[in-house]
C-alpha cells in the first residue's frame, strides 16, 4: 500500500483526504475511493481536471500514483485570469488618475488661499 492525498477546494471550504492505496492506483480511482465526491456533489470525476501537486493530469484513468502525491480535483475557473488582470490594471489607472486630480485641487485651492493673504 502507498498513502497519498486527495484535495478539493472551494472558496468556504477545502479538504484533504489521507488514503493507503494499491501500488498500481491511477489517480481516478484514489478520487473514487476517496468519496470527495458525497462531500462534494458538484465535483463530476468525468469533466472536472485532474492533477498532482499542481502539474494537469492528461488522463487521470491511466496515470499511476507514487506514495506522497496529492492528487487535486481542479474547479473551473470562475473569471479569466486575462480579464482579472485588465480590470485591475483599469481601476489601478483610474485610481492614479483620481489622486492626481484630487492633489492638483488641494494645491490649487491652497495656492488662491495663500495668493489672498
Amino acid at each position: 500500500m502507498i498513502t497519498i492525498e486527495v484535495a478539493y477546494a472551494i472558496p468556504e471550504k477545502q479538504r484533504i483526504i489521507v488514503l493507503d492505496v494499491a501500488p498500481d492506483c491511477t489517480v481516478y480511482e484514489a478520487v473514487e475511493q476517496s468519496n470527495i465526491v458525497q462531500e462534494f456533489p458538484e465535483i463530476d470525476l468525468a469533466q472536472m481536471p485532474m492533477g498532482i501537486f499542481s502539474q494537469l493530469v492528461s488522463d487521470p484513468k491511466t496515470c499511476l500514483l507514487k506514495s506522497g502525491d496529492r492528487v487535486e480535483i481542479y474547479r473551473p475557473l470562475q473569471i479569466d485570469p486575462k480579464e482579472s488582470r485588465r480590470a485591475r490594471a483599469a481601476k489601478a489607472k483610474q485610481e492614479k488618475l483620481a489622486n492626481k486630480l484630487s492633489r492638483r485641487v488641494r494645491t490649487t485651492s491652497y495656492n488662491k488661499k495663500n495668493n489672498e493673504e
